[in-house]
């Protein structure tokens, strides 16, 4: 897949024709007794993205991860991080990669420093003179130095996800793997883990970001793939993504009613009807064509008496794309 021009999460352009930092090609894993997890997935993660990795829990994703990182073998196919082959180059690619698979997992009853002072303890490449300067910086960059010296246990959840990615920041990475990096937090720690995403990314650092949730993606992502019962089956800039949905058609009146009757006479399907404003999806063209010029139905409603206050068609959402790839939805929000 080729890598294209977009703009990143904080409005940087992506380098054009770059390697892509994540590659895979037909990778594939199957446990004992047969079942397919993950089937001939190619994936393309361009430098300096924000790509979301979408899918329904239980999808194939995290599986996914563990044999992009090397954690897992897989059946069939081939993978690569930062242009290397893996697991074949793990021990050269991995310094350079930080990830939180699955929640982090921390020493409860040592603070915070000290927590980050193990973990940077066990790289054997650390050099141990500079150590509590990395681990000041991480914690400043995680946004945790006001708390450091609090114990782990106390931590709320969005503090405990923002320490193991400290964690993995304890280096300079040029790749930043997170596994639902939300999951199980309330709307205060989601927008403080989302912030922080989207931080990194300014910074340069490409982030490859796993989550069930379409409005993380959408908020956050400048590319994404949806997978589905183990297969990819979408992927590119989410604007493209959602730009191939049609947006629905949704008209304000005080007149809801008599608008609902003569959209649908003009074949407008799925209306919806509420107070004050009626939603539907716009009937195809001639001959199944292009669909029905809006210009034409809004005329339409005005000769019927219906009194419009405002015409028009919304965008389309990744929530749109994703149930016209699967005929299927899932969690939107938290």
């Amino acid at each position: 897949m080729a890598t294209t021009v977009a703009a990143g999460a904080a409005g940087r352009a992506l380098p054009h024709g770059a390697p892509p930092v994540i590659e895979a090609r037909g990778l594939t894993k199957r446990y004992g007794g047969g079942q397919l997890a993950v089937d001939r997935l190619d994936l393309a993660v361009p430098d300096g993205s924000v790509f979301g990795f979408l899918g329904p829990n239980g999808s194939g994703k995290t599986t996914t991860i563990r044999m992009l990182l090397g954690l897992v073998q897989p059946t069939a196919g081939t993978a690569s991080l930062l242009g290397r082959p893996m697991p074949h180059a793990a021990r050269a690619v991995l310094p350079q990669v930080g990830a939180l698979i699955e929640g982090p997992a921390q020493y409860g009853f040592l603070s915070g420093r000290d927590n980050l002072v193990r973990y940077d303890a066990a790289d054997p490449t650390a050099d141990p003179r500079t150590r509590s300067a990395r681990v000041d910086a991480a914690l400043e960059r995680v946004g945790l130095a006001a708390a450091s010296a609090k114990r782990a246990k106390a931590y709320s959840l969005g503090m405990k996800q923002r320490l193991g990615i400290a964690a993995a920041l304890l280096r300079p990475r040029r790749l930043l793997v997170l596994d639902e990096p939300t999951n199980g937090l309330d709307p205060q720690g989601m927008r403080e883990i989302r912030t922080l995403v989207r931080e990194l990314a300014a910074d340069g650092t490409t982030v490859f970001l796993s989550s069930h949730l379409l409005d993380e993606i959408e908020q956050v992502c400048t590319h994404a793939a949806v997978m589905a019962q183990g297969r990819l089956i979408a992927q590119g800039s989410v604007a493209d993504l959602s730009a191939g949905t049609h947006g629905r058609l949704a008209v304000t009146t005080p007149d809801p009613a008599d608008a609902a009757r003569v959209l649908a006479e003009l074949g407008v399907t799925a209306i919806e009807k509420g107070e004050g404003r009626v939603t539907g999806e716009l009937p195809a063209g001639d001959a199944g064509g292009d669909r029905a010029d809006p210009a034409d139905l809004n005329a339409a409603l005005v000769r019927a008496g219906v009194r419009v206050r405002a015409f028009g068609v919304e965008r389309g959402t990744l929530e749109d794309a994703f149930v016209a790839l699967t005929g299927e939805g899932f969690d939107v929000a938290g």
